[in-house]
Formats: structure tokens, C-alpha cells, sequence
């Protein structure tokens, strides 16, 4: 497994990260545990979670299992770089959701005492609160740190000029802000390109992309759905997405039969191969899953396959940041 650097920070952290979203709803707790052993076994050390995982079993039950499996000893804990996140509203109090100082605080703490561990290598905001003022969050975020309960500050789902607002006001206040944005982003949703991703290079924000694989619609859905092994691909958004994009999939999924490539590890090296992109979220819901990702670390696409995947999959406007992408 390669490691790099998460943005301009020291800490290198492996090229895939483990998503958790689905231990407990989906995935067993012993298979979870066997996941994220093997995992390490890989090398893959970047785990990402969020106090509102575990839904129909009851938010937080995902930080919960994690708990159990670092419980178990064996250095665990050290040797995982562990990431969640804080925003959704954990009950139906109002003030148990947001970026309050008071809800960013109270959620470490619940966090903390979920994943039995002294401390969050990576605490994300899980979306943006225009309600709260950035003094406020990074009032907090700074005291969360000097406790020694957080070593670094990450985003989800901003926009480009949130991660100005906030670096900016981080550099008023002499803290080092935030290292790492996640967001959506893959072949069939490639509107980051246009400024979150310009910002985050600007300033050293890593990018973590989620659902790389667009809710399973590249991950080989066509051939699936042939198959009769299909899981998301046949219902919701995802058999819209799959109807919108059938000839590009279709066209897709012969590329990478070409290549030599799964369908799913070819998106997760074109997202590699971006600029800026620090480590895509993969989801395995089985060991079987992640066995077949890990390999996408070493492997290259040439310039005639990434041609390909831009006429298939086009990028937002004339392609690059914007203005450009829009204008003359």
C-alpha cells in the first residue's frame, strides 16, 4: 500500500481510505472487525467514520463497533490514522447538531467515549453550518486540540470559498486550520474540478473523495445487472443514473475489460491519478471487496486511457478550474 502526505501536513496516511458507513447497517459487527484487520494487514491505516453512522441501529453504532475492534488490543489504535466527523444531529435537541463551540465540544467527547480512544487523529466537519461564525469553530477546534483530543481539522462537503473563509480566519487566529476536504467526487460528478479543488491545492487541503464510485454506478453495474448480482445498482437514484449514463457505462465497462481493470479499480486510479486527491473512500462490505481494491495503488493509467475516460465522461464546462471552465 503507498502512503502519501494528507495536504501540507507531516502525516502520511495510506492511498486508500477505509469508509465505515456501512459496519453495523450492512456489514456484521465480526465482519466488520475482520475488515478493518485486514485492512491493516494491507497497509491501508486511514479509517473514516462519523458519530451519525449506524442509522436503522441507532446513531453512533458505527463508532460503537470501532470501539470494540480498537478494545481488543494488539496496537490497534496506534497504528490506525482514525478520521470522523461532527455535524448531524445526534437527538432531536436543538443544539445537539451544527458547529456550535458547544456542540463541536460535546461531540468529541461522545465520540471519544464511542471509539474508546484519547483522541481523533482527523475531526471533520461533516457540512457546512452558515449559522455558525468561524471564530466560534475554530474557538473550539483550537481548544480541542491544545487537550490533546484532536490532532487535526478536516471538511466535508464544502465549497471552495468556505475553505477560504475558513483558512483565512485560521491564519488570523495563528492555527493551522483545516488539512483535508472531503467531497463528492468521481468521473460522473466532477464539479470539484471547477473550485473546491483549485482552493484545496491553493491551500494544502488533502481531498478525499467520496463515493468514487458514484453510489456503485461505476463499479460495474451494467455487467452486475446482467448478472442478477446487482445490489444498489437496481433501485433509487442509482437505476437513474445507470438509465442517464447507460451508453458512456457501457462504453466504460468495455474500457476497462480492455485495460485489464475492474470497473471499480478503474475509477479509483483515475481519481489517483487526479490532482490534489490525497486517498478516495472505498465502502467494502465484505474482506472479498477489499481484497479486490487494495491492488489499485500500484497501478497506472496511461494518457490514451485517461483521454478515453474524459470523452466519456466529460468534465464540467470546458474542463479546469473555473472561470476558465466558462469563460473566454
Amino acid at each position: 500500500m503507498q502512503h502519501t502526505q494528507l495536504g501540507r501536513t507531516a502525516l502520511k496516511v495510506s492511498r486508500l481510505c477505509l469508509g465505515t458507513m456501512n459496519f453495523g447497517p450492512k456489514t456484521p459487527e465480526a465482519e466488520s472487525h475482520q475488515i478493518m484487520d485486514r485492512s491493516l494487514e494491507h497497509g491501508l491505516d486511514f479509517f473514516d467514520t462519523a458519530n451519525v453512522y449506524g442509522w436503522d441501529l441507532g446513531k453512533g453504532a458505527t463508532e460503537e463497533i470501532i470501539g470494540r475492534w480498537f478494545a481488543q488490543g494488539g496496537g490497534r489504535r496506534d497504528r490506525v490514522v482514525l478520521a470522523t466527523k461532527v455535524y448531524g444531529n445526534m437527538t432531536d435537541a436543538p443544539n445537539d447538531r451544527g458547529l456550535s463551540a458547544r456542540n463541536i465540544v460535546a461531540a468529541c467527547e461522545g465520540s471519544l467515549r464511542r471509539l474508546q480512544t484519547d483522541w481523533i487523529d482527523l475531526y471533520q466537519m461533516h457540512h457546512v453550518d452558515r449559522a455558525a461564525p468561524w471564530e466560534e469553530i475554530w474557538q473550539a477546534m483550537e481548544l480541542l486540540v491544545q487537550q490533546g483530543k484532536v490532532r487535526y481539522v478536516g471538511s466535508s462537503n464544502f465549497a471552495g470559498w468556505h475553505l477560504a473563509l475558513a483558512q483565512e480566519t485560521a491564519r488570523r487566529r495563528n492555527f493551522l486550520g483545516l488539512v483535508s476536504e472531503q467531497c463528492i467526487y468521481n468521473l460522473l460528478t466532477r464539479w470539484a474540478e471547477l473550485d473546491v479543488i483549485p482552493a484545496a491545492e491553493h491551500y494544502g487541503i488533502g481531498i478525499i473523495p467520496w463515493s468514487p464510485l458514484h453510489g456503485g454506478a461505476l463499479g460495474g453495474a451494467l455487467a452486475k445487472i446482467a448478472a442478477g448480482t446487482a445490489d444498489r445498482a437496481t433501485s433509487g437514484r442509482s437505476s437513474e443514473v445507470i438509465e442517464e449514463h447507460r451508453e458512456s457505462l457501457e462504453a466504460y465497462e468495455k474500457l476497462a475489460a480492455e485495460v485489464g481493470m475492474s470497473p471499480a479499480n478503474l475509477g479509483l486510479a483515475w481519481l489517483l491519478s487526479r490532482p490534489g486527491v490525497t486517498a478516495p473512500i472505498i465502502g467494502p462490505r465484505t474482506a472479498e471487496q477489499l481484497d479486490e481494491a487494495v491492488p489499485v495503488t500500484h497501478q497506472s493509467l496511461d494518457e490514451a486511457t485517461l483521454a478515453r475516460l474524459d470523452e466519456l465522461f466529460p468534465p464540467v464546462g470546458k474542463g479546469g478550474p473555473s472561470p476558465e471552465a466558462w469563460a473566454w
